[in-house]
């Protein structure tokens, strides 16, 4: 454990009697005394409190940065309004996935969180990429998510302003005198706001908003069964550098400037198979969703296969979820066997478990579009 990093919050964790596990090189919470199922309803019913602060946040300055972050991810950056956020893909040479990463314009820069696992290669990735003319300048703040349906009510307390944003839309403010960056976001399919603060605010933050009868703080955990449930993809698991874009159903990740037909076609690694992909729907396999019967979870790693017998791909997500009562998983199969409603079986402890295609988000989403 001393080899791992901590985050601002390990004070706050340990107090609060998380239960601290190694995650992408640092101490995480993965449950505290309410439990991962608690936690999970808690979010769902009320409000939840994330601690994220490992991920990577990123600033991007110098001239042109819009024109020249296109050249390493295929996401209209050209066209993105101030004060909006974007979901976007970093891509390989053979239109494999580096990583997933928000970015958001800030005016006169542009502000990136990326995967806790990825983000010494993504900051690497990005200074090679983006050249002298550009400074990548790595952040150290924390980062919270503050999730679920009662997260509006929460800051209208704390911080009116920010409930004026929209899903994807990010501001600058200050909650009890500290300044905080925040975005309309989140990784449960909740409504809610990613904060990003000062790191000495860090701790003083989380502990007022913990003050709010409808804030729990949440693990990683809860973290992940809510995530799956709102059928969101964890880097290393359900992307990685094998998968395309096309392959994973991320097809609105690449822009419809960056397409053939596009304003500004291409110009990103990977760009001719991706966008080959896309126009010839030429790929063998696709990232689906699956609802399991009974209630013996389905885990990743788990081979699928057809009625016949016949291996068509693997779960790569999978668990029990809580808010919809059932197993769910997500995985890929070969194309033939991706339509909604087609029958798999999945193959736990030597038993052949039915699963049927679902579409995604197994749960409604939350999200507070105005």
């Amino acid at each position: 454990m001393s080899e791992l990093n901590q985050t601002p919050l390990y004070a706050f964790h340990r107090e609060k009697g998380g239960k601290m596990v190694p995650f992408a090189g640092y101490e995480m919470p993965v449950q505290y005394p309410l439990g991962v199922k608690k936690e999970h309803e808690h979010t769902r019913q009320f409000c939840g409190l994330f601690d994220v602060s490992h991920m990577g946040q990123v600033l991007v300055h110098g001239s042109n940065a819009a024109e020249a972050l296109e050249t390493l991810l295929p996401a209209d950056i050209v066209g993105l309004e101030r004060g909006r956020q974007r979901y976007a893909l970093f891509t390989n040479d053979e239109g494999g996935i580096l990583d997933d990463l928000m970015v958001v314009n800030a005016g006169d820069h542009f502000y990136l969180v990326v995967n806790a696992a990825c983000k010494e290669h993504d900051i690497a990735h990005l200074r090679n990429g983006l050249g002298a003319d550009h400074d990548v300048d790595v952040l150290d703040r924390g980062l919270l998510a503050l999730q679920g349906p009662h997260a509006d009510a929460v800051m209208r307390r704390l911080c009116p302003q920010a409930c004026e944003l929209v899903f994807m839309q990010h501001g600058r403010f200050e909650i009890d005198g500290m300044p905080v960056w925040i975005s309309r976001s989140g990784y449960t399919g909740e409504d809610g706001f990613e904060i990003s603060v000062a790191t000495e605010d860090c701790d003083p933050l989380a502990r007022r908003l913990c003050e709010e009868d409808e804030v729990q703080p949440i693990g990683l955990g809860a973290r992940d069964s809510l995530r799956l449930e709102a059928g969101l993809c964890l880097y290393g698991h359900d992307l990685d550098t094998t998968t395309t874009p096309v392959e994973a159903s991320l097809i609105w990740a690449v822009s419809k400037p960056r397409r053939r037909d596009g304003e500004r076609p291409g110009g990103f690694p990977g760009a001719d198979l991706i966008l080959h992909q896309i126009e010839a729907k030429d790929h063998s396999r696709k990232r689906i969703g699956l609802l399991g019967e009974g209630r013996a979870p389905v885990r990743e790693g788990a081979e699928l296969f057809d009625a016949e017998g016949h291996a068509i791909g693997h779960v790569t997500s999978g668990g029990f979820g809580p808010s919809v009562g059932h197993p769910v998983a997500m995985g890929y199969v070969t194309v033939e066997h991706a339509a909604v409603g087609s029958e798999v079986y999945a193959e736990v402890r030597g038993k052949q478990l039915p699963m049927k295609v679902s579409k995604m988000p197994f749960v409604s989403p939350g999200y507070h579009r105005g």
